[in-house]
């Protein structure tokens, strides 16, 4: 059986990977501090708590379960909170991917797949974003990405390693089989918000903006299912096998929902009245943000298979409902 190292694997999208990995027949080794993520979520494979940057520890996890592979999810990913203290954004994700990358370098393992951001694209030229659309970050959590994409690339020209990039969008859904979900504190994605206030721990939805360029004026945003993101990981590895250096894919349904569709979706799957207020717009917020995903169905053979906005949501609200009894 093969092991692969996953950083930040008791987290949301990381316990998902986990299960992919085992579900594979491979065995996945959680590193994670648990400053975001659950030791509750590590079911698949041994768990190894502690920091990327300690580059002490991550040589000895290395050395102790010499895995075949990295899986990288390790990083802080509030955008807000990266605009109010970079510094924290850039030592722990440009620094500690960095320690990561000596580590893999010094005891030799080459490959490494990397869970990147279309923040990285900043605000786009173009809809639907390609590979190919300039990488122009407009907060640090984008720039901290970003720098971690070109650090990878710069190890494999330098050391023979071979990397991906994944690019995704707007993580949405649960585990189908209830094992695992979404759990962030503080929690600042839409659909769980939303469920939040399906279930009445929220007064209200905030529309930030019903103003813009859309057809129902709220932003429209791309929408991938965490399990088929995690699927996209197991691909990515595979690939990597037969294509040195560094590379980078985007990941989403090649089609967006409108926040006033995501809470209009939310209601019919909860049965259950969610209550929406309007706000002024956010600074740095795009009308339209969907994926192209075309090299990723041709290079990885990677498909989407809960694409539809509904089955993401009802995925979410059984794995919600179960949480609070």
């Amino acid at each position: 059986m093969s092991t692969i190292l996953v950083t930040g694997g008791a987290g949301y999208i990381g316990a998902h990977v986990c299960k992919a990995l085992a579900r594979a027949g491979m065995t996945p080794v959680t590193l994670d501090n648990l400053v975001y993520g659950h030791e509750r979520a590590v079911k698949w494979g041994p768990f190894e708590r502690g920091d990327i940057a300690d580059g002490d520890f991550v040589r000895a996890v290395i050395a102790r379960h010499q895995p075949r592979a990295v899986i990288h999810l390790a990083a802080f990913a509030y955008v807000g909170e990266s605009v109010s203290d970079p510094g924290r954004y850039y030592r722990n994700n440009v620094v500690g991917s960095l320690t990561l990358l000596e580590a893999m370098r010094d005891l030799k393992v080459r490959d490494l797949v990397f869970s990147s951001t279309c923040a990285t694209y900043g605000e786009p030229e173009q809809v639907p974003i390609t590979e190919a659309e300039k990488q122009q970050p407009i907060n640090p959590y984008g720039a901290s990405k970003l720098m971690m994409e070109r650090m990878m690339a710069d190890f494999c020209a330098a050391h023979g390693m071979r990397a991906v990039a994944l690019r995704y969008f707007n993580v949405a859904g649960a585990d189908p089989e209830g094992e695992i979900g979404e759990s962030h504190d503080p929690e600042t994605h839409l659909i769980p918000l939303v469920l939040e206030a399906a279930l009445g721990q929220r007064e209200a939805i905030t529309l930030f903006g019903d103003d813009y360029p859309t057809p129902d004026g709220s932003c429209i945003r791309d929408y991938l299912h965490v399990s088929d993101l995690a699927d996209a990981h197991l691909k990515a590895l595979t690939w990597l096998g037969g294509h040195p250096g560094f590379d980078a894919f985007n990941l989403g349904n090649e089609q967006g929902a409108s926040v006033r569709e995501v809470v209009e979706t939310a209601r019919r799957v909860t049965g259950r009245e969610i209550p929406l207020r309007i706000g002024a717009r956010r600074a740095g917020d795009p009308p339209v943000l969907v994926a192209s995903s075309a090299r990723a169905h041709q290079e990885l053979g990677w498909r989407p298979q809960l694409g539809a906005l509904a089955d993401q949501i009802e995925t979410a609200w059984r794995w919600t409902l179960s949480q609070h009894g």
